[in-house]
């Protein structure tokens, strides 16, 4: 008849009620020590995939004996470990499996082999993986760098440094997009068997090689085609090359650069194409229209981010004011839309419009000479347009009124006063 469990326990109490302990202990270590080494024999012949299904069981069932032998020998854990300083009970199963199971260097490079097997798009037991990893993080922290993480890393700079130069080389910009994939592909290996503290570890490693190291490069090459991307309105596109840069240091700096030369050139041309053709009006609209695309950029792709909106005004300030007609130009702007008159626009619709023209006149660094050319059109239009729209003037004027000197709108107010007053006079009198 098998003891029971009541009767062993009581034979481990009495042991150490009566100064047997120190051999109840030693007998421990002695009996586990055994055990674990015709475990590990059996480990060592599992070949293939066994090896780590077999490590895994065999872990497991060490656990639970290691359970059971805590609860037999509950009294020496409490009693006679403490006040004898010696190793508590499942740290010392722990360390006796870590110094006689463990194969480290078979198991690391059979863990090795199966996250760069992954990599390459095969399927493997990530369930297993999960359960070996959880293993080494239970034997210390050191354990887990030592065997795993450290050679992880390792492996990981290596296999990215080598798809990096891949990607560059083929000169895609697109196709070297994919290195946000191939981060997100290790954030989500992590967050499936690796320990969550390797996360950060993996992603800066990732972020320097696959982006800082090359990005550099990356725009130097003619056929990177985020220039493409800008002009042809990628907002996918653009959006992951913002997600990609915005993790390295100077990153999006580089992408701004890239932005700014667009936004100089393009003014540059619209200055050239002005001294061509003296369209004042298409000028001023292509100016827009140039606002409206790089607005929506920064709002589809960038994030809204605030560096990108800040660069994009200076851009705009600095190609607006190389020209020193700007300010005539913008007014005749208006000029032309308020003769011709706003009838289509909704009201939202007139609003934007001139919302924008207020938003050139911002960048405007001769405000005064806007005001000058802005009041003499409007005498004219006052004076020789027969159907204007008092309620479009004033909506413009009570913008100019919120940026400009009181004396400049106060003297513009006054004008629409007289016309209305003359447009009641001559309604009357028909009447």
């Amino acid at each position: 008849m098998e003891p029971s469990f009541e009767n062993i326990y009581r034979h481990a109490y009495e042991m150490v009620l009566h100064n047997f302990g120190e051999k109840l202990y030693s007998g421990l270590v002695t009996t586990m020590t055994s055990h674990l080494s015709g475990i590990s024999k059996l480990i060592e012949d599992a070949q293939g995939e066994l090896f780590l299904e077999e490590l895994n069981q065999r872990w497991a069932d060490h656990n639970k004996a290691l359970q059971m032998i805590l609860n037999i020998l509950m009294y020496m854990e409490i009693a006679f470990i403490p006040r004898t300083h010696k190793t508590p009970i499942l740290e010392l199963g722990f360390n006796l499996w870590r110094d006689i199971v463990m194969p480290h260097t078979r198991l690391r490079d059979t863990l090795l082999e199966l996250v760069y097997r992954e990599r390459n798009g095969e399927v493997i037991n990530r369930e297993l993986m999960r359960n070996i990893i959880k293993m080494l993080t239970d034997l210390g922290s050191s354990v887990y760098e030592e065997d795993f993480e450290q050679p992880f890393l390792e492996l990981s700079a290596d296999f990215y440094s080598l798809k990096s130069q891949q990607f560059v080389e083929s000169c895609d910009c697109r196709n070297y997009l994919k290195a946000e994939r191939c981060l997100n592909e290790d954030i989500e290996r992590v967050s499936h068997y690796l320990d969550p503290r390797s996360l950060d570890k993996i992603s800066k490693l990732v972020e320097k090689e696959m982006i800082e190291n090359y990005m550099h490069k990356l725009f130097q090459i003619e056929n990177m085609a985020l220039l493409d991307m800008i002009v042809d309105d990628k907002y996918e596109d653009l959006g992951v090359q913002y997600n990609l840069f915005c993790r390295v240091p100077a990153g999006l700096s580089i992408v701004r650069d890239v932005m700014n030369l667009y936004i100089w050139d393009t003014g540059k041309q619209l200055i050239a194409d002005l001294e061509r053709l003296k369209d004042l009006v298409n000028f001023v609209q292509c100016l827009l229209d140039l606002k409206d695309k790089f607005d929506k950029i920064i709002s589809l792709a960038f994030n809204n981010d605030n560096t990108f909106q800040n660069a994009l005004n200076s851009s705009f300030e600095y190609f607006i004011n190389l020209k020193p007609s700007s300010p005539e130009f913008i007014s005749l702007f208006v000029d032309d839309k308020l003769r011709k008159g706003l009838k289509g626009l909704s009201e939202d619709s007139v609003e934007v419009l001139l919302d924008k023209v207020m938003m050139l006149f911002r960048y405007l660094q001769k405000k005064d000479m806007f005001e000058m050319y802005y009041s003499l059109h409007l005498a004219n239009r006052l004076s020789s347009v027969k159907t204007i729209s008092i309620d479009d003037e004033r909506s413009l004027v009570d913008k100019l009124k919120t940026e400009c000197r009181c004396q400049f709108t106060s003297k513009l107010e006054g004008m629409l006063i007289d016309m209305k007053t003359s447009q009641d006079t001559s309604l009357g009198g028909e009447d």
